[in-house]
């Protein structure tokens, strides 16, 4: 794949999540990036499962490079000073002010190199009365008003991945090129920031603009009704999701696939305000015809009539579809401790030409070698 981003050299000192997500956004699209991390230890991600190689770890840190240094130690300052001098990019994800005490706050790093774009991710922000506060990705959702829409007031249990630690590090590195392409015609580097919660709360977008232009807050059920989503359990106990949106023609579709031609003649189902008004008399019709046919039954039939709907997959069952295996969304690369590692490719495409290529994540200071000896070899002059 063509590396829109080659040449452009990234120092991360990234943990967990949000930074080293904005690294690996960028490195995807062919940026050298070089973690900087704690010798013997490294990003606390690494240590999940034991060992310092955790799945954790391993899915936000792939295409970079790793080397330690510890910025206590003047030798190996004096090399991360060396590494700034030459960087187009610099991202941290430090708590406001610890960024500063370890000598790597913005105007310092901004200073050594004028051309560098500073990239400062937080959980609340800079500055304020929760600035100071720990974030992590649940704390985050909640702060934003996301989790509401997430967690069924049913079963009050916190559900799904960590949305709110990858959504800031992909605005993180929106805002990176975004700079990077003012440099550009300016000559000179930026200071990006972002929190959490400013991300999550734009990523919530679609609740925030109803409570502004219509006074309504949303709940968890409030956009699949609007938007007429549907999940439906199966004769074989698998599931199959619907989405039937706003066209008449998938509703007349799934009537024929149902075989209930008068589905309509309800006043209930009559048109697309009634069928939002009466969801769940239409789940329970439609749940206890669902549980007549195998999902690939079902599969068959709503394509078919077109109906918008998909197999509810786990993760080894998406794997085996037969679009997925199209597209090559599967890559591998060469283990650093041998044998094959596995991941899903970039989805971004130039030109037709998908993002195959692939290096796994690094061992724990694995280019110290090749980055930070020789740099050391000349501070010392030798």
């Amino acid at each position: 794949m063509q590396k829109v981003l080659s040449g452009i050299k990234v120092l991360e000192q990234g943990t967990f999540i949000t930074g080293p997500a904005a690294g690996m956004f960028l490195a995807d699209l062919g940026a050298e990036v070089v973690k900087v991390e704690q010798p013997e230890s490294g990003d606390p991600f690494r240590a999940f499962r034991g060992g310092l190689y955790s799945p954790h770890f391993q899915t936000y840190n792939r295409n970079k490079q790793s080397i330690t240094l510890n910025p206590k130690l003047p030798e190996d300052a004096a090399v991360f000073d060396e590494l700034v001098k030459d960087a187009d990019v610099y991202i941290q994800n430090f708590r406001p002010g610890a960024a500063e005490r370890l000598g790597a706050g913005a105007a310092r790093l901004r200073a050594l190199n004028p051309r560098l774009v500073y990239c400062s991710i937080s959980g609340f922000g800079a500055s304020g009365p929760a600035a100071g506060r720990p974030a992590y990705d649940t704390v985050a959702q909640a702060a934003s008003a996301f989790l509401q829409l997430l967690v069924n007031p049913v079963n009050p249990r916190v559900v799904g991945p960590a949305i709110a630690d990858a959504m800031t590090g992909f605005y993180a590195a929106y805002g990176v090129m975004g700079a990077l392409v003012e440099r550009g015609r300016t000559g000179v580097g930026r200071t990006v920031e972002v929190s959490m919660l400013e991300a999550m709360c734009h990523f919530n977008l679609d609740a925030f603009t109803h409570y502004f232009s219509a006074d309504e807050v949303m709940g968890p059920f409030s956009r699949p009704s609007v938007s007429q989503s549907y999940v439906m359990e199966c004769a074989d106990g698998l599931w199959i999701a619907l989405h039937m949106s706003s066209p008449e023609k998938f509703w007349q579709g799934l009537a024929h696939a149902i075989e209930r031609p008068d589905l309509f003649k309800d006043p209930r189902f009559a048109d697309r305000e009634a069928r939002i008004a009466h969801q769940p008399e239409m789940i329970e019709l439609l749940a206890g015809l669902f549980r007549e046919r195998t999902r690939a039954a079902w599969c068959t039939r709503l394509e078919a009539e077109d109906v918008p709907h998909a197999p509810m997959y786990d993760t080894r069952e998406a794997m085996e579809d037969p679009q997925v295996r199209h597209l090559q969304l599967e890559v591998s690369a060469p283990h650093p401790e041998g044998g094959q590692w596995r991941t899903i490719r970039s989805p971004v495409s130039f030109d037709g030409e998908r993002a195959l290529a692939v290096t796994a994540p690094p061992v724990l200071g694995a280019d110290n070698a090749r980055i930070v000896e020789p740099l050391r070899r000349r501070l010392r002059g030798d």
